[in-house]
């Protein structure tokens, strides 16, 4: 095969979704990191931010497999789930801020007819608070690169829709 024929086949390989799969799986490689290797315990929000990544892992590798307008229509579907992370993101950056409340999951409440119920909510909800910051880099929590990360993701799949060719 002449170098000529291989990269145009490179070319029009539908790549674009295997990337953000192998993306999406390091993002998560991350997270996990931080919470199992640095014992930074995840609030609700933080876990609702995975889902989109763990998606995405899934349609990326399915994108690689279907013909292009298929391909081409899950990569659309993947910078609407890297949108709906961002966000996410966004949302509980706000919440860290102070900006607005967070969901009803973020707090816990004292209501119950016996202790015993009342330790059983306290026992179920997550430790870490979602308006609180458990770690941060250059005055930008987790939650807040998450936000830039998703929305860079978000825009690098739109854009690649416009770019492909064929």
């Amino acid at each position: 095969m002449s170098p000529e024929i291989f990269i145009r086949r490179i070319a029009q390989a539908p790549i674009a979704g295997p990337i953000f799969a192998i993306i999406s799986a390091l993002a998560l490689a991350a997270a996990y990191t931080a919470q199992f290797g640095f014992g930074l315990e995840p609030c609700i929000l933080c876990l609702y931010q995975r889902i989109p990544y763990a998606i995405i892992m899934v349609l990326g590798g399915v994108a690689y497999f279907t013909p292009l307008p298929v391909s081409r229509l899950i990569i659309f579907g993947i910078g609407l789930l890297f949108a709906a992370g961002a966000a996410t993101g966004f949302f509980q950056v706000g919440v860290e801020q102070h900006w607005w409340l967070g969901t009803e999951a973020c707090t816990t409440t004292f209501e119950g007819d016996s202790i015993e119920a009342i330790r059983a909510r306290i026992m179920g909800t997550p430790h870490a608070r979602c308006d609180q910051i458990a770690w941060s880099m250059f005055g930008i929590s987790m939650a807040g690169y998450n936000f830039l990360f998703s929305l860079g993701l978000a825009a690098c799949a739109f854009t690649s829709l416009f770019i492909r060719k064929n």
